[in-house]
């Protein structure tokens, strides 16, 4: 019986990257009768074959195709293949823990409500970042929240209103319930959603799958027993990448609370956000060097994303 599916996205991914994420999902412990691999080939060209893959992959891989470009279209069609009743989502760069998918399990067992969770993910470089980028490393979805469980609701108790929970999962390594990640397959339009499209740096998309969990009704969950290895390539650590990031990341973010109704900030005309981002200019001395011109992109990624459309 399958328990967990994993839905593994990728577009004309690296192949060293890949094989070693697939080679991490082979050397899970849980046995590979209890879950599958469904690698969705995202538009790539050409289109990616199994046997290539073979060497690498658990035995238990499928390989389907979602000829729309985006993450959260490869996501769906991912969603709509799996057999399982949890769901893991795994980027093509992402390197599992042997004990991952049988962790999963275990805490979705012991937590009842809890319908969304993940843990930490810790870099491996291919080149030691310099000691300026250390601020901007959470952009590439890293984040360690220490040895302590944790678990959110959407309103925090004694809050006045709902507030995204800071120990919410990310994309990478994120797992769910069917349940939970049905409320997302069922009422969101990728179509709408500024997540990551081809070499497109907006990445609201894991941000809507929370949501949509915590509008439901359930819980989201921080374990750290629930480790990954994250692959960084040296360009990601490059100023013109990191900057681009941050705008990406910070307009996503606010398109998506907006959508939600959870954003704290008001909406802002264009000549506002215009205003706001020539003054960020000076705020930032954006001037000064690439740590100073990324916190701008930075700013000027929120002051655009609260323009609506």
């Amino acid at each position: 019986m399958i328990e967990i599916s994993v839905i593994l996205p990728t577009h004309r991914p690296h192949p060293v990257r890949l094989n070693r994420t697939l080679r991490g999902l082979r050397a899970q412990t849980l046995p590979p009768v209890r879950w599958e691999t469904l690698l969705v080939d995202n538009a790539s060209e050409p289109a990616l074959a199994p046997a290539p893959l073979a060497d690498d992959a658990p035995a238990n891989l499928r390989v389907v195709r979602e000829s729309t470009l985006g993450l959260s279209h490869a996501r769906r069609r991912g969603l709509a293949e799996a057999c399982g009743e949890f769901i893991v989502l795994v980027d093509d760069d992402n390197v599992l823990a042997p004990e991952y998918l049988e962790n999963v399990l275990a805490r979705f067992a012991t937590h009842p409500r809890v319908g969304a969770l993940g843990g930490p993910s810790r870099p491996e470089f291919d080149r030691a970042p310099e000691p300026w980028t250390r601020e901007f490393l959470p952009l590439l979805a890293l984040r360690d929240l220490g040895p302590d469980a944790r678990i959110a609701d959407l309103r925090p108790p004694g809050a006045a209103r709902d507030e995204y929970p800071a120990c919410a999962p990310i994309g990478a390594g994120m797992a769910l319930r069917r349940d939970a990640a049905r409320a997302w397959f069922d009422h969101s339009d990728p179509a709408a959603l500024p997540d990551r499209r081809g070499g497109a740096l907006t990445s609201g998309g894991d941000n809507d799958i929370v949501l949509h969990a915590l509008r439901t009704g359930w819980s989201v969950g921080y374990f750290p027993e629930l480790g990954l290895t994250h692959l960084i390539p040296a360009g990601r650590l490059e100023p013109t990448y990191l900057a681009r990031l941050n705008f990406g990341i910070q307009f996503s973010w606010m398109r998506v609370l907006h959508r939600h109704a959870v954003n704290p900030w008001p909406p802002l005309t264009p000549l506002g956000a215009r205003l706001r981002q020539a003054r960020a200019w000076f705020t930032h001395r954006a001037w000064r060097g690439p740590a100073h011109a990324i916190r701008w992109h930075g700013a000027s990624g929120h002051f655009a994303g609260r323009v609506l459309p």
